[in-house]
């Protein structure tokens, strides 16, 4: 069976795109692909596997966006793989009329590894999705000898449109660094740090600052109705979590539009933010 049409099956829910075979680190066929792996690939996708997790506003009224969470365990073999599938559910959700930002967790040696950047780049240029729907999640920051290659890693994703997130926000000063330096789009707070006061007290409000203003901040592992209190009183833009809603298929995150259970709480909990006038919005 030749390299194309090996990967015409894989494909076709992407109906008949133009695509380039793809390679690994290693420089074989993308991954190794066989007939089997083939088939289990569509009886994983017939399955509808629970791995979006949604993301909404503060008050739980607006999808936000989406965060792919078989990337945050995916092994080198398998991270190729697993990128395209969150591709593909961006692109169903945008050929289905939702336009829904998906954020796709990347380890930090695999973006700063040129041959799968080189694949990654093919991917995203393949699925044709608009500016503003794909998103990187960086789990840490670069070691100093992967810093220059890291970097020249991200400058390509946000050439071909991509955002750039933060996923494991501390507070510290490195990581305060990083963020500036690469104008990222959006930091993700364990709202546990919250809970536990381990997050250093000023590092919201220097994100603030007018050097981080267009950083979005997103409040994970949304757990007790106080963290949404305290996500609201921090002013935090997007939270996820069990309690705002679990992670759902591709297909029931398209149903989606709100948490019930965050507007129920603010409902029943109301915060009233002062605008720029003074008036209680």
């Amino acid at each position: 069976m030749s390299p194309k049409s090996r990967l015409y099956t894989l494909v076709k829910a992407w109906k008949n795109k133009p695509f380039q075979e793809v390679r690994d680190a290693c420089g074989a066929p993308w991954l190794g692909i066989s007939s089997q792996a083939l088939e289990e690939h569509q009886s994983w996708s017939k399955r509808q596997v629970i791995s979006h997790e949604p993301i909404f506003n503060c008050r739980g009224t607006k999808l936000t966006s989406s965060l792919f969470r078989p990337l945050l365990a995916a092994t080198d073999m398998q991270f190729l793989r697993l990128f395209m599938e969150g591709l593909d559910a961006i692109s169903y959700w945008h050929r289905s009329g939702r336009f829904i930002p998906g954020i796709l967790p990347v380890p930090t040696h695999i973006i700063a590894s040129s041959e799968y950047v080189d694949a990654m780049s093919d991917l995203i240029l393949n699925s044709r999705l608009p500016v503003g729907l794909v998103a990187i999640g960086l789990p840490s920051i670069p070691d100093s000898s992967l810093v220059n290659s890291h970097k020249e890693g991200l400058q390509r994703m946000r050439r071909l449109g991509a955002l750039i997130h933060f996923l494991n926000f501390s507070g510290s000063v490195d990581q305060m660094q990083w963020i500036e330096e690469m104008q990222m789009e959006g930091i993700h707070i364990d709202m546990s740090q919250l809970r536990k006061e381990t997050l250093p007290i000023n590092a919201l409000s220097q994100i603030r600052r007018s050097t981080y203003s267009s950083t979005q901040i997103y409040a994970s592992n949304i757990a007790l109705v106080k963290d949404i209190e305290n996500a609201a009183e921090w002013q935090i833009d997007h939270c996820y979590g069990g309690l705002m809603m679990p992670p759902l298929s591709r297909h029931q995150t398209l149903q989606i539009n709100d948490s019930r259970i965050a507007k129920a709480i603010f409902s029943l909990h109301p915060h009233q933010h002062p605008n720029q006038n003074g008036d209680k919005q």
